[in-house]
């Protein structure tokens, strides 16, 4: 029998983050009070990696996401593996140059010779009152950049897995850890294997209608999936797990099946992920539709701090049920 571990996602990236740095000594921890001494990352990712593995290997930073990412670029230039915490999924935005015309485009513009094998990290997500700086959910924005990878975990399997995958990879990967996922506990294998980049999890099996989701919607499509099994519909929930590339193949495979399609994220509804899957849902099967594909997502505001509001800003169970029901017709 498999010997597991009873981890959340925070545990799980921390894990995951020791386990790739015992194995190779190039893998360094850049970010704001990474450190031991300093708290161990914003909510504890981090913790206890310096203590073992020395400071010079976990570094604390001073206040700058300019300084991270810059410092980690130059040094998965000269051959390391550095894992970059950026606090909050909004202060990437400080970094964003060098992210997108940097990290992202090097391997292209040395014809190849040059890889960053940069893994950043960052924590977001509407759900927990942090209002509109430090809530949004910006992955629409770097999958529309070519030369990033672009995860967003929703298990701490996955967050184990993922991290692993991302730390080896050649090219730049972005994490994003949502606030709703990162206290659920799961029993982790201790000998779980790297997840491939890619690969989407059918999550439930089913042959009504399919829904697409990753990162926290997962899990309130998982509250929809039960309420919509009493009632006699039997869903088929893929979680995607990374939004860049995306898994196609499983997506439009499922959908064949269906004939029906309802995609969910928290980002903006609005030039989201959820309208690219659309329309290649559309590209490809438009012959076997059964009904117009559905997208849900956040309206057009920023997140709002009041606890009302922010509740009518989330997509809930109950707006995914009424989505499923309306492509049943």
């Amino acid at each position: 029998m498999t010997a597991t571990t009873k981890l959340n996602g925070i545990a799980a990236v921390n894990a995951a983050i020791a386990r790739a740095m015992a194995q190779d000594p190039k893998v360094i921890v850049l970010g704001e009070d990474v450190a031991d001494r300093e708290g161990g990352g914003v909510v504890g990712t981090t913790r206890g990696l310096s203590t073992r593995f020395g400071d010079e290997r976990v570094k604390s930073t001073p206040i700058s996401e300019q300084a991270i990412i810059g410092a980690a670029i130059g040094a998965a230039i000269g051959g390391y593996k550095p894992v970059a915490e950026i606090m909050l999924m909004n202060f990437t935005t400080v970094a964003m140059d060098m992210i997108f015309n940097h990290a992202a485009k090097l391997r292209f513009m040395s014809g190849g010779q040059t890889s960053v094998p940069l893994t950043i990290h960052t924590l977001t997500g509407a759900g927990v009152s942090t209002a509109g700086q430090h809530a949004d959910h910006l992955e629409a924005w770097f999958a529309h950049a070519a030369g990033i990878k672009v995860v967003a975990p929703s298990t701490p399997s996955d967050y184990f897995g993922l991290m692993l995958s991302c730390i080896d990879d050649p090219d730049p990967c972005l994490m994003i850890m949502s606030a709703m996922t990162l206290r659920t506990f799961e029993e982790v294998p201790n000998d779980l294997a790297p997840i491939p980049l890619g690969k989407a999890r059918i999550v439930e099996e089913g042959g009504d209608v399919t829904i697409v989701a990753y990162s926290a919607m997962v899990l309130t499509a998982r509250k929809a999936t039960e309420a919509l099994k009493a009632e006699g519909v039997s869903v088929e929930l893929i979680d995607l797990r990374t939004v860049a590339p995306w898994d196609r193949e499983t997506v439009l495979a499922s959908v064949r099946k269906t004939g029906r399609a309802v995609i969910v994220h928290e980002a903006l509804r609005n030039h989201g992920v959820g309208a690219e899957i659309a329309a290649t849902i559309q590209e490809e099967l438009f012959g076997a539709l059964k009904a117009p594909i559905r997208r849900l997502g956040a309206p057009y505001s920023p997140v709002p701090f009041s606890k009302p509001l922010e509740a009518a800003y989330l997509v809930q169970p109950d707006d995914i049920v009424a989505a499923v029901r309306s492509v049943l017709g």
